[in-house]
């Protein structure tokens, strides 16, 4: 019990409370953990890792996983840190999305120990004779009281009913699936909490809520997310998931160590002090082995040293082809897929992080956005960054 309570807490930001979870783990050999979420896009990213690895964990001890797939709530929305609502999403969009979910979801969760359920299956069944007493439940003011509402309600922007709803949908998905234990990130606590309450309003045992920390992005200060482009998916390549590693600032290596690997932590902080670098490298082929193995993770780091210590190219560098033989660079950055727009790239320039070789040269020739890239018809690289290529033919 004392182990296993010790594994479950790490990386644990609140548990309510500690005791219930240690009175059910010692009355019960299989506790039902649940872990919902919307499928409101079609990538999951390493943030979402955070609470999948925890219930994997708790797959590991024995005890049942159900995750939960709101496709009806996802209609909805989750207003959970939200400064406006949401824009709604199609159904069709939601089911196509919560295939993709599941194909990466099973990377990490055993799919024979686990149940998958979409909350349409009794939220479509309530009726409106259902959802009145299940909004009975909780009082306008207990709304008002959650932090995103109180601040768009002071600033005057609109809050739907829809809106106060989705607490309360959420937390009659621990009713229906008779939930112990419920997984979630911090920002969503008053959810969790709702799902306590709309429990003991139904007459079941109050499930146990445990929260952990949002994963910060590639930036090292928001949150990881698709929209802020700081993200790295599950999905992305085994180069790419090396790459965004390596890019990521030093400060926070010793929180994606906690929340993203099983590694011993006592000594990680002295080791990102002593050598950041050679820390990073092994935190990078941690996590590419983690979902590629081990063959692929020592491969790209490999190619990664070459690249970026011995100074060599690689080898699968995208090529494009083009008659235009004078460029200017920011340009030239967006036309051959370097840079997302000519703001970014006119950045990059700025910080001296674009490089050319010309003729395929390993001698590489910063410049700035007032040079001129002239092209050739034998290959000339142009770097971007620490990690994006592309080869650029004239003909």
């Amino acid at each position: 019990m004392k182990e296993q309570l010790q594994q479950l807490k790490r990386g644990i930001t609140e548990i309510i409370s500690e005791q219930e979870l240690i009175d059910k783990l010692s009355k019960k050999k299989h506790l039902r953990i649940k872990y919902g979420v919307d499928p409101t896009s079609p990538d999951l990213h390493l943030g979402h890792t955070v609470l999948l690895r925890k219930l994997k964990q708790f797959q590991d001890f024995g005890h049942t996983i159900v995750f939960l797939i709101g496709d009806f709530t996802a209609q909805i929305g989750d207003p959970s840190g939200q400064d406006k609502t949401r824009p709604v999403v199609t159904e069709e969009k939601i089911l196509e999305n919560a295939k993709t979910y599941q194909e990466q979801v099973f990377r990490i969760l055993d799919k024979n120990k686990t149940e998958v359920v979409y909350n349409s299956s009794w939220l479509k069944a309530l009726g409106i004779k259902g959802l009145l007493e299940l909004s009975s439940q909780a009082t306008v003011a207990q709304m008002l009281h959650r932090a995103d509402f109180t601040e768009r309600f002071k600033n005057e922007v609109d809050i739907t009913m829809l809106e106060f709803l989705y607490p309360l949908l959420q937390g009659y998905d621990s009713v229906a699936v008779k939930a112990d234990v419920e997984l979630g990130g911090s920002d969503q606590k008053f959810n969790l909490l709702m799902g306590r309450t709309i429990q003991r309003k139904y007459g079941q045992e109050e499930q146990v809520v445990m929260m952990m920390p949002l994963l910060v992005g590639t930036d090292g200060v928001k949150k990881m997310s698709k929209s802020y482009k700081n993200y790295i998916a599950l999905n992305d390549t085994p180069k790419d998931i090396f790459g965004k590693i390596m890019s990521i600032p030093d400060d926070v290596m010793d929180i994606y160590y906690e929340l993203l690997t099983d590694e011993k932590l006592e000594n990680i902080k002295q080791e990102i002090k002593e050598k950041p670098r050679d820390t990073k490298v092994k935190l990078a082929q941690i996590i590419v082995k983690q979902y590629h193995g081990s063959e692929t993770a020592d491969k790209v780091k490999q190619e990664f040293e070459s690249v970026f210590s011995k100074k060599e190219l690689p080898t699968d560098i995208p090529q494009f082809e083009t008659k235009q033989n004078q460029w200017k660079p920011a340009d030239f950055l967006v036309e051959f897929k370097l840079a997302p727009s000519k703001n970014e790239a006119r950045r990059l320039l700025k910080q001296n992080a674009i490089e050319v070789f010309a003729n395929a040269s390993t001698e590489g020739k910063i410049i700035n956005e007032n040079d001129t890239i002239t092209l050739t018809d034998k290959p000339t690289i142009v770097r971007a960054g620490k990690k994006s290529f592309s080869k650029v033919i004239c003909n």
